[in-house]
Order: C-alpha cells, then structure tokens, then sequence
C-alpha cells in the first residue's frame, strides 16, 4: 500500500503503531495506565519524537509509512501546497521551515 492510499487518520494510526514498536521503553512506563490515558501519551510522544527530529508530527508520520523516495517527494509536495496557500515565495518558506531543497 503506497502513501497515497491511506487517508491521513490511517496513515497516523499505522504510524503511532510503527513508532510503539520502536519505543520499548515508552510502553513498559505505560503499561498500567488506561487504554485512553496509553493513547494520549503515545501521541504526546510521538510529537515530542518529531520535534526532537527537527520534524511537525504529519512530517514524522510520512516518515514513518511511506519510502524514503515516497517521504521526500510528499513531504516537499504537501510544504509547496502550504507556501502557496500562505502565500509566501517557495525560497522564503524554505527559509522560514529551514527546508533545505
């Protein structure tokens, strides 16, 4: 399944899924919490894990379900989409992202 057939919800879940299965440690601390209390805290990681990786959440969750060729073009597609609909020149937004293209 490519990149593009998921929607974003699925594409996030298979994600969070992807990244429980990378952070051991994070699931034996939250063993014996609430399933509801285990979500919220597997998202709040997961955002910290994206910032710490210089990336936003949606960036993480690319990287997380698609090729690396995939992850590229898309996520360079979807800040294209971005600076356009925010109206700001390509170069500029890059500069602003510190997207390096």
């Amino acid at each position: 399944m490519t990149v593009k057939e998921l929607t974003q919800e699925a594409r996030h879940e298979e994600a969070l899924k992807k990244y429980m299965l990378d952070a051991p440690e994070l699931m034996e601390e939250i063993k014996n919490l609430s399933a509801d209390d285990q979500k919220d805290q597997i998202q709040w990681a997961f955002e910290d894990e994206a910032e710490a990786q210089g990336l936003q959440p949606w960036e993480l969750t690319l990287k997380y379900t698609s090729t690396p060729e995939e992850y590229e073009a898309t996520r360079l597609a979807l800040h294209k989409e971005a600076a356009e609909v925010l109206g700001v020149e390509w170069e500029e937004y890059c500069e602003m992202n510190n997207l390096v293209v």
